[in-house]
C-alpha cells in the first residue's frame, strides 16, 4: 500500500513521533493497512488484554448426597457411601474479578478442562449499565433495611470500571468481551444484556470483536412494572445483543418452551381433519386411508401430488420473534432473592434451551444472583459462573443448594458444584505486584507496598507509626493499633495473636482496623478477649481512605463493628 502523504505531513508525524507524542487519529487509514472502516475510539483504547495466569484456590466442593444408583450416563458417578460425586465435571462458582477470572480461564490449566468438557458453547452476561452506579445495595434483615458497603476489591474495581466515566467502562468491557470470544466455542453463541444507556456503544464494540456479520438479532425482553411519573415513553424493555463466534449455531426452535404456540384460530384453519384422507408413511404424507399417526398439514397443499411435502405446524407451533414479553418474577415467588438486578428464570430458560443443548457449558461472567447458573443447572447443562460480589457468591450458593435439592427430590440429575477464588494472588495482583515475578523481588514489593499501605491507613486514623513492637502497627493515645490486611478479613486466629501481644507487653488497649471481619467476632472479642484483660475494638477501615483530600481534610472516620 503507497502511503498517499506530502512532505509537509511527514515532517509533521516524524516530529510527533521524535517527541513521543501520540499520533492525530485522523492518519491512521493512511498509516495502518489493516485500519478498519468504522470503528469505536476512545481515549485510553487498546486491543491489548492482560494474559496473567493465576492458580484458582478451592474454597468448597458442594454436593448433596444422593443414594441412587449411578447412572453412567452423566459422564461420572458417585460413591454409594457418601452419595458423593466421584470425576467427571463439576461446576464452577467463582468469586473474583473477571477480568482475571477470564484471563486465567484462558491461558490456564482449567482451560484444558473446559475443553475436554467441549468448551464453552453459550455465554450470558448482565454487565453494569446504569453508568456510575457502585457496588454497594440495601439488604433487609429481620425488620431493618442495612446498607452493604463495597470490600476494597469491589471499590477498586469501581473506580477501573467508571473512574473516567464512559471511556472507563468501555475499556473494561472490551477486554472482557476480547477474553470471553477467545473462550467460546467456534459454534457458540453469546448475549449480552444491555438497556438504553449502552446499548449503542455495545453493539459497536461487539461487531469490533466478533464481526458485524456475526451479529443475528437484537432480542427485546418486554417486561411489565408499575409505570413510572415519567412525561415521555414509559422504558418498559431491555436489549439483548445477540452474537455468535461462527457462522454455525444451536438454536432448538422445535422445543416446547422456546417455540411460539399457534393461537386456537390459526390451528382451526389450518386443521386438515382425518376425513380428508391424508396420512403419514415414511416421513411423508400420501392421500388414502387414514391410519393410526395421522397428522394434521397445511389445507394448501391437498390438490398437489399425492405425496406432499411436510408442514408441521400444528405439533411445533412456529420459531419465536425477537420480543420476549416475559413478566419479572412475582415478589412472592420462591426465585425471588432480593437482587435488584435480578432477572427472571423464564427469560434465561429460554435463552439456554434455544442456544445450547443438553451437558453443553453455559457460562456467566456477570452472575450476581446466580439465576443463569440455576437455570443451566436445573436443564442439565454445566456451568460457570462468576461474580466480584462476595453477597453474590454466597446468594448464589444458597440458591444453587436449592436447586440440587429440588432435582434430587424429582429424581433428575444434577452436579457437584466448587466454589473457587483466586485467593492472595489476585490481591497483590490489584496492589500492583505481579505473581510471576521471582519469589525475592514478589517478596521485596510486598513488603514495599505493605508499608506505603500501613502509612496511609494509620495517617487516616490521626494515629503515629510505632516500630518498637513488631506486633503492633501503630498508637493512638492511649491504646496501640493493628491493622488489618488489605487481601483478607481479620480472622480469629489473627485476633488471638494479637491478644497473645498484648499480655506479652502488658498493653490492655488495642484497635483493630480492618476492611472486614470473620463472622462472630464481635461476641468473641466482647466476651473472650475482655475477659483476659485486653480492652479491644474493632473498627471499620471506611473507602475514604483512598481519597487524599478527605484524609487530609481528616474527614475520614473509622467507626465501631457493630
Amino acid at each position: 500500500m503507497t502511503v498517499s502523504l506530502n512532505e509537509q505531513e511527514k515532517t509533521y508525524l516524524k516530529s510527533l513521533i521524535d517527541r513521543g507524542q501520540p499520533l492525530p487519529i485522523k492518519y491512521k487509514s493512511v498509516l495502518f493497512s489493516d485500519a478498519q472502516d468504522v470503528e469505536l475510539v476512545w481515549p485510553g483504547k487498546t486491543r491489548e488484554v492482560t494474559n496473567v495466569v493465576l492458580p484458582f484456590q478451592s474454597i468448597e466442593q458442594i454436593d448433596e448426597p444422593r443414594a441412587e444408583k449411578p447412572d453412567p450416563q452423566l459422564g461420572f458417578s458417585w460413591d454409594t457411601v457418601t452419595g458423593r460425586q466421584i470425576g467427571g465435571w463439576s461446576n464452577k462458582l467463582i468469586w473474583g474479578d473477571n477480568k482475571l477470572v477470564l484471563s486465567s480461564l484462558k491461558n490456564g490449566p482449567l482451560r484444558r478442562e473446559i475443553e475436554e468438557q467441549g468448551g464453552i458453547k453459550l455465554i450470558y452476561i448482565d454487565p453494569p449499565f446504569d453508568v456510575g452506579a457502585d457496588f454497594s445495595f440495601n439488604i433487609e434483615i429481620g425488620e431493618e433495611m442495612l446498607t452493604k458497603e463495597p470490600s476494597v476489591l469491589e471499590e477498586i474495581a469501581y473506580r477501573d470500571t467508571w473512574g473516567s466515566g464512559t471511556e472507563s467502562y468501555l475499556s473494561m468491557m472490551y477486554e472482557r468481551l476480547l477474553l470471553m470470544r477467545d473462550l467460546l466455542r467456534t459454534d457458540g453463541s453469546i448475549y449480552v444484556h444491555c438497556d438504553w444507556r449502552v446499548n449503542s456503544l455495545l453493539r459497536l464494540i461487539i461487531d469490533e470483536i466478533f464481526g458485524k456479520e456475526q451479529f443475528r438479532t437484537t432480542l427485546i425482553w418486554s417486561y411489565q412494572t408499575r409505570h413510572s411519573s415519567e412525561s415521555y415513553w414509559n422504558r418498559k424493555h431491555d436489549d439483548l445483543l445477540f452474537y455468535t463466534k461462527g457462522s454455525s449455531w444451536t438454536f432448538n426452535w422445535n422445543h416446547p418452551k422456546v417455540i411460539q404456540p399457534l393461537s386456537e384460530e390459526t390451528i382451526k384453519k389450518y386443521r386438515l381433519h382425518d376425513e380428508k384422507g391424508f396420512y403419514r408413511l415414511n416421513g411423508r404424507f400420501l392421500k388414502g386411508s387414514p391410519i393410526k399417526g395421522a397428522k394434521d398439514v397445511d389445507p394448501k397443499w391437498e390438490k398437489t401430488q399425492p405425496q406432499l411435502v411436510v408442514r408441521d405446524y400444528l405439533r411445533n407451533g412456529i420459531p419465536p420473534n425477537d420480543v420476549l414479553a416475559i413478566p419479572m418474577e412475582n415478589q412472592s415467588s420462591n426465585e425471588r432473592t432480593g437482587y435488584a438486578s435480578q432477572k427472571p428464570t423464564a427469560l434465561l430458560e429460554k435463552l439456554i434451551l434455544a442456544s445450547s443443548n443438553e451437558n453443553d457449558i453455559v457460562a456467566d461472567f456477570f452472575s450476581g444472583s446466580g439465576t443463569t447458573l440455576a437455570v443451566a443447572e436445573r436443564n442439565n447443562r454445566k456451568w460457570i459462573g462468576c461474580d466480584l460480589g462476595r453477597f453474590a457468591i454466597h446468594t448464589s450458593r444458597k440458591r444453587l443448594i436449592g436447586v440440587q435439592r429440588e432435582l434430587k427430590v424429582q429424581g433428575k440429575p444434577y452436579r457437584s458444584f466448587e466454589i473457587l477464588n483466586l485467593g492472595k494472588y489476585e490481591r497483590q495482583y490489584w496492589v500492583g505486584i505481579n505473581p510471576n515475578l521471582p519469589d525475592e523481588e514478589r517478596q521485596r514489593q510486598t513488603l514495599q507496598r505493605e508499608e506505603h499501605y500501613l502509612t496511609l491507613i494509620l495517617e487516616a486514623y490521626k494515629s503515629e507509626r510505632l516500630f518498637q513492637l513488631p506486633s503492633f502497627h501503630g498508637r493512638k493515645d492511649s491504646a496501640l493499633v493493628v491493622v488489618g490486611p488489605v487481601d483478607a478479613p481479620v480472622s480469629r486466629e489473627q485476633i488471638l495473636e494479637i491478644v497473645a501481644a498484648c499480655r506479652q507487653h502488658h498493653v490492655v488497649r488495642v484497635d483493630v482496623l480492618g476492611f472486614e471481619f470473620e463472622m462472630g467476632l464481635v461476641p468473641y472479642v466482647r466476651d473472650e478477649v475482655r475477659a483476659q484483660g485486653v480492652m479491644m475494638s474493632l473498627k471499620y477501615i471506611p473507602k475514604d481512605v483512598f481519597d487524599r483530600r478527605a484524609v487530609e481534610r481528616g474527614q475520614v472516620t473509622f467507626y465501631d463493628v457493630a
